[in-house]
């Protein structure tokens, strides 16, 4: 961690919200890799904090799967959860009805509001079909983009419950979406033609078409993905 990130928990006291939100990060980004075990004293002592904060993040992230307790071990220690086909396909399930959702609601709209944000996904994902095409793929990039283009319609029909839902469970699923985009990124072929479904449906009204293109994009990509995860076996860190 940059001392700038130290010193800014340090000013702001240490609270267990942006304790667990940089303890979050690590692990979304594979600096805390899957099967870490985590020990409360390497944590505070790595983040500059007391262990106070950092056991409040903790118990926070396991309450969302982030983490996983240790049953192995006379003395339960946490660790960092694996990815597993089983979790892959539950996260983009749920995904697959709540984002479906709202692209149903996204379809509903009047014409002048389903064609302007039609548009704006079109742009996004020849954005993204560009990244997948490139010589160098950029995974961050990739990621960055393909987590815009589902964000935007989402942001501009969902409603402050289904946006809450959202809200909750997207994170969730970051670290295999970028696992995703970083094993698969020379096969996003399928992924951008999936868009454009969803982007079709929306422009043309079409909610139940719009509807189901992005439970199948969600669907389809937990089954390529577990066939990666399979092949090469689910384990502790990647």
């Amino acid at each position: 961690m940059s001392p700038a990130t130290k010193t800014a928990l340090a000013r702001r006291g240490a609270r267990p919200e942006l304790v667990y939100r940089k303890l979050r990060e690590l692990i979304v980004r594979g600096q805390l890799a899957p099967g870490t075990r985590i020990v409360e004293t390497d944590v505070a002592l790595r983040l500059g904090v007391s262990r106070t904060p950092v056991r409040g993040a903790l118990q926070r992230l396991q309450q969302e799967g982030y983490i996983v307790g240790s049953p192995t071990l006379q003395q339960s220690r946490p660790m960092v959860s694996p990815l597993t086909r089983e979790d892959a396909r539950e996260l983009f399930f749920i995904l697959a009805e709540v984002e479906g959702l709202a692209a149903r609601f996204a379809a509903q709209r009047g014409k002048e509001g389903r064609e302007r944000l039609a548009d704006e996904l079109a742009v996004i994902n020849e954005q993204f079909r560009k990244a997948a095409e490139a010589r160098q793929h950029n995974h961050n990039r990739l990621w960055e983009l393909d987590e815009k283009f589902h964000r935007h319609y989402v942001e501009v029909s969902a409603g402050p419950r289904l946006l809450a839902l959202h809200d909750a469970v997207k994170p969730q699923a970051e670290r295999y979406e970028r696992l995703y985009v970083s094993l698969l990124a020379r096969d996003l072929t399928t992924s951008v033609n999936e868009h454009g479904a969803i982007v079709r449906a929306i422009r043309g009204g079409n909610a139940d078409t719009a509807q189901g293109a992005v439970q199948a994009n969600w669907r389809n990509a937990a089954e390529r993905l577990g066939d990666v995860i399979d092949s090469v076996g689910e384990r502790g860190q990647w």
